[in-house]
């Protein structure tokens, strides 16, 4: 298990010129409540939605074929979509051969990015953690390189250059509320601000995987359902990331698979941004209200995943 000591600011400060060239800086947005139906409020969206691949995930895809040595065989990712779709891009832009497993549930727009980058696309099992048992088959069968959707220490790194980006852009905020699945996200970002600001993990009721890992002092399995289940439903928040959280994360809300349609609706209604259940969810703790902020604090909020077709919702 990683701990505090080995995911640190320098090291994704290190990782962050590497894979500069090959990802987006992603723009931010302010925005205010009232235009929502709630009370005035201003709130940064950071708009990650907007990255390489659809989401947030290129940033730890580039981080490990840059920073692992990548054998012939290629690279190979279980993934509910996004994670595949960004393994994919970055193998494509690097010269590599990848093969994907998604499980059934991952959603069409997904898996079409995934076999427009060149990626060998496999379908199978109702679940991510049936695709990520094929991809370690895959894996040890070819000698293909494993890139892990969150628990690695390569994708928390990259994944924590977004944590680096969100201070440059936004160095006043007090509060981030970030979407949690596997916690490669938050748990990266996590520990590039490392305590420094408040940051509030925003999960789905069907799958709370870090809300139950923090109950229980561990990881634990957790049911994987809901309208995020394609981004945000692995069977258990990662090991590696789970003492950052336990640091550095000051609670779990969770929020309704009806908070997280509202919040997608209202993402395109009101603003034109389109974002995936996953991305929209931390959004959703905002406008449902199970996000209060107090007076005067800031508020920032990432969208982290676009994967998606507004006709959807």
């Amino acid at each position: 298990m990683l701990n505090t000591r080995t995911i640190t600011r320098e090291r994704i400060a290190a990782v962050e010129p590497r894979i500069r060239q090959y990802v987006r800086h992603t723009p931010v947005m302010r925005v205010d409540m009232a235009d929502f139906g709630c009370p005035a409020f201003a709130v940064d969206l950071k708009l990650e939605c907007l990255q390489h691949s659809g989401s947030f995930k290129a940033r730890g895809a580039f981080t490990n074929l840059l920073e692992r040595q990548v054998p012939e065989a290629g690279v190979v990712a279980a993934s509910g979509g996004n994670h595949g779709a960004a393994v994919a891009y970055a193998a494509m832009k690097l010269g590599h051969m990848a093969t994907i497993f998604v499980p059934e549930v991952s959603p069409s727009a997904k898996l079409a990015r995934i076999r427009g980058y060149g990626a060998e696309l496999v379908v199978g099992g109702a679940r991510y953690a049936e695709a990520l048992a094929a991809s370690e088959e895959f894996a040890a069968r070819t000698g293909a390189l494993q890139v892990h959707a969150f628990n690695q220490e390569e994708t928390l790194l990259g994944q924590g250059t977004l944590g680096l980006e969100i201070e440059a852009d936004l160095p006043e905020i007090d509060t981030l509320l970030v979407a949690v699945g596997g916690g490669g996200l938050i748990g990266g970002i996590a520990a590039w601000f490392a305590g420094r600001i408040r940051i509030v993990a925003i999960e789905p009721e069907g799958a709370p995987t870090l809300y139950r890992a923090l109950e229980a002092g561990r990881p634990v399995d957790a049911p994987a359902e809901g309208i995020a289940a394609d981004s945000l439903a692995p069977k258990r928040v990662g090991e590696m990331m789970f003492p950052i959280a336990e640091a550095f994360v000051e609670r779990s809300i969770l929020v309704s698979d009806d908070d997280i349609v509202a919040a997608q609706k209202a993402l395109w209604d009101r603003v034109r941004i389109i974002a995936e259940p996953g991305g929209a969810a931390a959004f959703a703790a905002m406008l449902s209200g199970r996000y209060v902020p107090a007076d005067g604090e800031r508020v920032a909020v990432l969208i982290c995943g676009s994967n998606t077709n507004p006709a959807n919702f």
